[in-house]
């Protein structure tokens, strides 16, 4: 993936990093596989964070208003025992090898296990949700950036 993200701090996060724009190059044996993704508005790419080098079963994650230490598996930090990472985007354009995607907080160079659309019928909740211990506005999220926390 090739995205304008090359440190891991002081890079805006989530919804923060919707004016991001980055290119995906398939190897060429996979360009047949990107048939018919232009049809679709949004894509999750699951990914592989390749800077991390330890794993953690607890954090304290960022925009937790309380500093309080959590589970792992409670936050959406990059330290899981598993080293995946999911992220949903804007598709913009798909031509040949190449998709351009819009909403990028993935640093530049990260490997990509795998593209899926986001089918609305399939992805989207249409009951209420919970946010469990997040309780950040959207705009305080827009503004966070990342520290030195995940180093």
């Amino acid at each position: 993936m090739k995205s304008k993200i090359y440190k891991r701090i002081e890079q805006h996060l989530g919804c923060g990093a919707k004016n991001i724009y980055a290119t995906i190059k398939l190897k060429k044996r996979f360009a047949k596989g990107l048939k018919d993704l232009d049809g679709f508005s949004h894509v999750y790419l699951i990914y592989y964070f390749h800077k991390i080098d330890t794993h953690k079963l607890h954090v304290i994650p960022f925009n937790d208003k309380t500093n309080q230490i959590r589970g792992v598996f409670a936050t959406r930090t990059p330290v899981h025992p598993n080293g995946l990472g999911l992220s949903i985007v804007k598709l913009l354009k798909v031509e040949k090898n190449i998709v351009t995607i819009q909403g990028v907080d993935i640093l530049d160079g990260t490997p990509l296990i795998d593209i899926k659309p986001y089918i609305e019928n399939f992805d989207k909740i249409n009951e209420p949700t919970k946010s469990g211990w997040m309780l950040s506005s959207e705009e305080e999220v827009a503004l966070k950036k990342s520290d030195k926390r995940f180093l």
